[in-house]
This record gives C-alpha cells, structure tokens and sequence, in this order.
C-alpha cells in the first residue's frame, strides 16, 4: 500500500524520492495535499454545491396555477392578496390599488426582483417578519426559479403559449379565477327579498322561488368590483356541496341592513 503522503500528493512511487528538488515530509505533503484539493472544490462548481440552473418559465407557469387562487394577474384585479401583474421591480406593499397590506410589507424597502422574490418564496414569515402571508413557502430551489423566471416574463407580457403549459385556452385566462359577472345572472339568482325569523333564512328570488336556510349557513358578502351586483340588486350564489350554504351578494355594505327584513 502506497503511502497516503504519496498519494494525495500525487507521487509516482516508481520514481525515486531524490530526483525532486524538494522532498515533501508525510506531513507536510499530506496538509498541503488537503489544501490544494479543497481549493479545487471552493472552485470548481461541478465539485461544489450544485448551482440552481436557470429557471423555466414554462415549467412555472404550471406552478403559478397553485398562486392563482390568491393573486391574479389582471392589472389591479386584487383578490386575497394584490395583482401580481408588473410584479417585477415593484416595490412590496406599493401597489395603490390593494389596500390590504401589512405594515411589515408596506416598510419593508423591499424591491422584488430575483433575489428577494427567491428570499420571499423559500419563506416569506423569515423573509419579512410580521407580514400577513399565510403561505409557508417553497423548499426546491428549482421551483422557486421557475416561478421567479414565470413571473418576470408575465410582468413583460411574455406568457408562455398555451400549448406550452398544457392548457385548452390562452395562459392569462387559464389562470385567472373566472368571475361570475353578478350583473348578468338570471332570475333564480336575483334577489328580491330576504326576511329573518328566529334562526332562519328565507330568501326570495325574481323567478318567484323562496329558499330557506339556516341562519349561519348564509353569508353576506360585498363586490364592488366590475363584475360585482347592480346597487339595490344583490345576487345569491350556492356554497359548499352540500347545497344548504349560500352567499348573497350586494354592492354596497350600505345596502345588507336595510334589506333583510325581520318577520315570522
């Protein structure tokens, strides 16, 4: 067996120790090994730590549809968390038109680019303490690239095609929750009247049906948005599978009290 001073050295033992101009002693030989070798591993980034390649924005696409349930990206469409669209080179908690932010995010001086959007996404409770994100993050840092390289070029308009990202119609709207323009419905949904009795429900409908539900079963809600109910028209949406559950929507606070009457 060759001595290890020999080998990691890298000594020809064929070759006679006294043709080198300078002997290397089993300690030093073998320390000095130990220091070439690690440098060639802080250097060469095969030997290191793998590098996380360069995210694929097709590839996140795909994942952003698990984004979609909160954030839209529909210029100032807010849903439980603000637009993502133009997202790149924002600054966090800056977006005028969502009005939901925490403190925390709204002092943060933050700018989302690669490299907070990667500190943001792996977790945004230790990234930014104190914000209002329920979302526990993302451990693979491949993912996280992909998504970062899906929301930079969604923020320059470039969308991966749908047949890219395996989806029937355009990428924006395959991804975007698709809103009932409460505005549209039919009768059956348009509400007329809602009285209280005791724990129950009774609401009436323009096609002349009356459902009964009861009290915690039914939801008041407001949409002032685009989509959301003509004023002095509130709208009722099933909720929950069981078809017991429903949510009434009106478009202004203003108009929930006046509106239900109290009658047994």
């Amino acid at each position: 067996m060759l001595p290890i001073h020999y080998v990691m050295a890298g000594l020809d033992p064929a070759i006679p120790r006294h043709r080198f101009e300078r002997p290397i002693s089993a300690k030093g030989g073998f320390f000095s090994s130990l220091l070439i070798i690690a440098t060639i591993l802080l250097l060469n980034p095969i030997a290191s730590e793998a590098q996380t390649p360069p995210g694929d924005a097709t590839r996140g696409a795909q994942l952003y549809r698990a984004c979609a349930a909160c954030h839209s990206l529909t210029p100032d469409r807010n849903m439980t968390g603000p637009s993502l669209a133009g997202v790149w080179g924002r600054k966090a908690g800056s977006l005028k038109s969502f009005e939901r932010y925490s403190p925390a995010l709204k002092t943060s001086d933050v700018v989302w680019d690669a490299k907070t959007l990667d500190a943001w996404l792996r977790s945004p409770a230790h990234f930014i303490s104190g914000n209002h994100m329920t979302f526990a993050g993302i451990s693979d840092a491949r993912q996280r690239a992909d998504l970062i390289a899906f929301l930079k070029d969604a923020s320059a308009g470039r969308m991966p095609s749908a047949g890219q990202v395996g989806m029937g119609q355009g990428t924006t709207a395959a991804m975007s929750p698709q809103f009932t323009d409460l505005k549209k419905v039919g009768p059956d949904k348009q509400v007329t009247s809602i009285r209280i009795c005791h724990d129950s429900y009774f609401v009436m409908t323009a096609d002349g049906k009356t459902a009964d539900f009861w009290e915690p079963n039914l939801r008041f809600k407001t949409d002032s948005s685009d989509t959301g109910p003509l004023a002095g028209k509130p709208v009722i949406l099933p909720a929950g599978m069981m078809g017991d559950r429903a949510s009434v929507f009106f478009a202004s606070s203003d108009e929930i009290t006046p509106f239900i009457k109290h009658q047994c």
